[in-house]
């Protein structure tokens, strides 16, 4: 297998020299091409469905040239879903590096497994490609941070999939809460829930032909394949998933941090465990997290494997201030006064569910437009990776939390662990030799 820095040399050589392809150049011909974007999705189970939907809602800015993904059923199946959709056939590859190694390809977007989505992010800036990488932005802090610092080194954008910052009645409620309509805002609870059934205990198997294990797992140290990893349940494995928290927390906590203004609390604690099943999942289904501030607090509690809804929905927020509260969530807001009595609403008239794996709306139609409109014109992106990779820390710090079993006291200009060298031991990880990211 290539490995990362061997893949660097060849990118800085050869790339010049690649022919267009076929479908490439039948674009080519139509008009307005030059004007649009060249788009490689990458990562091509559940979630890449809502990019290919987003970027069909903004087809007269784009072009989906490429798909690319290690399996190649799952390939074929989204090539055929891309011609449905778009009218045209994408070029398909299995290996990511040589979208990037493509002076035609202008961005890509990432919906991989979570251990690839730094990497191949910082990757894809180093090859002069602009990214649209899926929440979580990394699998660890450490990582977080070098995304954060080789976006500012390569020049390119990086937007992060958390879409309700692109969401016009969470923009609302958002500057409304700014302005004062509950006061000054001191609490903030989230939550999610959902009916996740048991992932088994994994038995060793062959590999299956139509994958590439070996890509698959790329930067993450080797493991032998077991028939209850892929294409799912690896989110639930600790060395390439980052559980609950990164899956489905980093939108609900986003929301709130950017409600109340914060950025990297001072202490972080987590509660929880593994309760509904005996299996091979290696994170919590129920977990509750707390990041306190100096005048502040966040708390997010997970119920993967309950339904039992929190005011009578799957995952939300609900504000507290000095003077009423919002609850918020993807559907709409409401507005209370001290009181519990509701003083204001707004709905967007279609209901979401925590069970929809593939998430394709409105919201995530309008994240991508902002991010196109901030390649094509400059406009400011509504959740680039500086913003993003915050709340993305504080999970994976919550996440350490569970780890080690205590309250960790935090550098809150940063998010890093003040003395407590063993939580820090999981700032970083151990990579696969020759995967290791570097900017």
């Amino acid at each position: 297998m290539v490995t990362r820095r061997e893949f660097l040399d060849t990118l800085a050589v050869g790339a010049a020299g690649l022919a267009i392809s076929s479908t490439a150049k039948s674009y080519g011909q139509i008009m307005g091409a030059n004007e649009r974007l060249n788009f490689a999705v990458i990562g091509l189970n559940s979630r890449a469905y809502a990019h290919l939907s987003s970027l069909k809602a903004n087809q007269g800015a784009v072009h989906i040239s490429h798909v690319c993904d290690v399996e190649s059923n799952i390939l074929a199946k989204f090539a055929t879903a891309t011609n449905k959709m778009m009218g045209y056939d994408p070029a398909t590859e299995r290996d990511f590096r040589k979208i990037l190694e493509r002076k035609d390809i202008d961005a890509i977007t990432i919906a991989t497994p979570d251990h690839w989505h730094a990497p191949m992010a910082i990757l894809g800036l180093q090859a002069g490609k602009h990214v649209y990488v899926e929440k979580p932005c990394s699998h660890n802090p450490g990582e977080g941070a070098l995304l954060v610092e080789a976006q500012k080194k390569y020049g390119k954008l990086v937007q992060m999939g958390t879409q309700q910052r692109s969401s016009p009645h969470t923009i609302e409620i958002v500057n409304k809460i700014h302005s004062g309509i509950i006061g000054r805002a001191y609490f903030a609870k989230c939550w999610y829930d959902n009916t996740r059934k048991s992932i088994g205990i994994g038995r060793p198997a062959p590999v299956p032909a139509t994958l590439d294990w070996d890509l698959w797992q790329g930067p993450a140290p080797r493991q032998p394949y077991k028939d209850n990893v892929q294409p799912y349940n690896w989110h639930w494995f600790r060395i390439w998933g980052t559980g609950e928290t990164l899956n489905n927390g980093t939108h609900e906590v986003d929301v709130c941090r950017w409600a109340l203004g914060v950025d990297y609390p001072n202490r972080v604690t987590a509660s929880g465990g593994r309760y509904a099943f005996k299996d091979d999942w290696q994170f919590y289904d129920t977990l509750v997290t707390n990041f306190e501030y100096d005048d502040k607090a966040i708390s997010w509690t997970s119920d993967s494997c309950n339904g039992m809804h929190t005011y009578n929905r799957g995952r939300g927020s609900v504000i507290e201030g000095t003077e009423g509260s919002v609850l918020v969530d993807r559907d709409g807001y409401e507005v209370y006064n001290l009181n519990g009595k509701k003083t204001d609403e707004f709905k967007v008239g279609k209901q979401t569910s925590t069970a929809d794996l593939i998430g394709a709306d409105s919201m995530t139609d309008a994240h991508f437009a902002n991010f196109i409109a901030g390649i094509r014109k400059g406009e400011k992106l509504n959740a680039p990776v500086s913003v993003g990779n915050v709340a993305v820390t504080m999970l994976q710090l919550s996440n350490i939390a569970w780890f080690v079993h205590r309250e960790l006291n935090l550098d809150p200009s940063d998010g890093k662990i003040k003395n407590d060298t063993e939580a820090m031991k999981f700032w970083n990880r151990e990579y696969e030799k020759g995967w290791e990211p570097r900017i």
